[in-house]
């Protein structure tokens, strides 16, 4: 059974989405090219930068091989 998240899981959830979308910016990709590289579903990419969805760590690991960066800058952001 799938739990229900908690407001600082979806606190969590913008903020990790805010940092891709920046990344994602920085290495001047679109959220159609990220999604190509990184081998994922069509609009996956746009709801985990709006915080809409979680996603596995494999997920996470094929983004930060196409953003070609370390899998700890997705993560490198304030929480608070």
């Amino acid at each position: 059974m799938r739990r229900k998240y908690t407001q600082e899981d979806l606190d969590f959830l913008k903020k990790f989405g805010e940092n891709l979308l920046e990344l994602r910016e920085k290495a001047g990709l679109s959220q159609a090219a990220l999604e190509t590289d990184a081998k994922m579903s069509k609009n996956q990419i746009g709801r985990i930068e709006r915080g809409e969805i979680s996603t596995s760590i494999t997920n996470l690991n094929l983004i930060a091989k196409a953003l070609d960066i370390p899998l700890k800058d997705l993560f490198d952001f304030p929480l608070y």
